[in-house]
């Protein structure tokens, strides 16, 4: 580490931090003029709505901008290093182009190092706070999300294994406890056996937890003919948890990486479709790091020419490269989740083709 390559990683840092305290008043104060009705119906003092939403939702939008926080910051100081004509001092003094963007990738090396632990483990801590926080004071002023029981919102189909599917409606998280409660196993096509109760519940009392239905009425299907029994109530060996019988749709943003990774492979093995939304979450944690490196070396290859629309230009053109990136990234996601494009593919696509942006913006370089 030279001169050059302390005074270029501390313009950096220095540049990325403002950029980010500025967008994050920016974006508190967009968020608390929409949430606003939301927050006196909420009762809490200003205090309370910091640390129960705000704390949660500041890392969030950190985790969401930053790599434009990093590309706007690069582009930043280094075009006022190329309108003062440091960067032709640099360049003329023998130094080569590829040395004077080392200090930039190990800068942007750091950053990407520091999301990328940060999405993985600290990130789903302030997600949880804030899910927590909209569960309890937003969503339920939302007729979208605060649905009647009419519509069966706490009701559930799973594929338990292979071979046998079950059904509960109106699950309780509260008290553990369901209404109607089916399961069926099915083999070759066949239905082989049947079980109906009134309901399920979560026995905690004992050591080996389980679940125990009442009021049951079984059917198995053989060679021999049908077969009925009833009982009052009968142990189910169901490999699930009541935390798996509640609907979460902010669940994937509150799980650490290797949370996320058992909740994929659980769900797999047991059938379930319609993974791509975690999938995509998972290997975003992945790829936006990587976004981090890409945009901070292709926000140094464009600053650096000097231009005679000076800072406006190279922040003009890196907010358009950005709005494309964001779009390309959008675009993806949508078709992964609402399709069949392939998770992986829609993660790392708006970088495999950014990667190509970066090569040509780098040839074309005055060096």
């Amino acid at each position: 580490m030279k001169k050059l390559d302390w005074y270029i990683l501390n313009r950096l840092l220095i540049s990325f931090v403002f950029c980010m305290l500025l967008f994050t008043v920016i974006a508190v104060a967009i968020d608390t003029s929409e949430k606003s009705d939301d927050f006196v119906k909420s009762g809490l003092s200003s205090w309370q709505i910091f640390t129960k939403y705000y704390m949660g939702f500041i890392p969030y939008i950190w985790s969401l901008l930053f790599p434009l926080f990093v590309f706007i910051a690069v582009i930043f100081f280094t075009s006022k290093m190329a309108l003062r004509s440091e960067v032709i001092a640099i360049l003329a003094s023998g130094t080569r182009f590829t040395r004077f963007l080392r200090p930039y990738m190990i800068g942007g090396l750091l950053l990407a190092t520091i999301l990328f632990f940060g999405r993985a483990y600290f990130i789903p801590m302030a997600n949880t706070i804030m899910s927590n926080f909209r569960k309890t004071y937003i969503d339920k002023n939302d007729p979208l999300k605060n649905r009647s029981e009419s519509a069966c919102s706490t009701c559930f189909y799973k594929r338990v294994d292979s071979i046998t599917y079950m059904g509960v409606k109106n699950f309780d998280a509260v008290t553990q406890k369901s209404g109607a409660f089916f399961m069926d196993r099915v083999r070759r096509g066949k239905l082989v056996y049947n079980l109906r109760a009134e309901s399920v519940r979560w026995d905690t009392t004992k050591r080996q937890r389980k679940w125990i239905a009442e009021n049951v009425v079984e059917r198995i299907v053989d060679s021999l003919g049908e077969r009925v029994t009833h009982s009052k109530e009968k142990i189910v060996r169901l490999n699930m948890a009541p935390d798996e019988l509640i609907k979460d749709e902010y669940l994937k943003d509150k799980l650490t990486t290797p949370g996320l990774k058992r909740l994929i492979k659980n769900e797999e093995l047991r059938g379930t479709e319609g993974l791509n939304a975690l999938k995509v979450e998972l290997y975003k944690r992945t790829s936006t790091p990587f976004t981090v490196l890409l945009l901070t070396f292709i926000g140094a290859v464009i600053a650096s020419r000097k231009t005679r629309g000076g800072s406006g230009m190279h922040l003009a053109l890196g907010i358009v490269i950005a709005a494309v990136f964001i779009l390309a990234d959008q675009f993806s996601t949508v078709f992964s989740t609402k399709g069949n494009f392939p998770p992986l593919l829609a993660a790392w696509m708006p970088n495999l083709f950014f990667t190509f942006v970066a090569l040509r913006l780098y040839k074309t370089a005055p060096k």
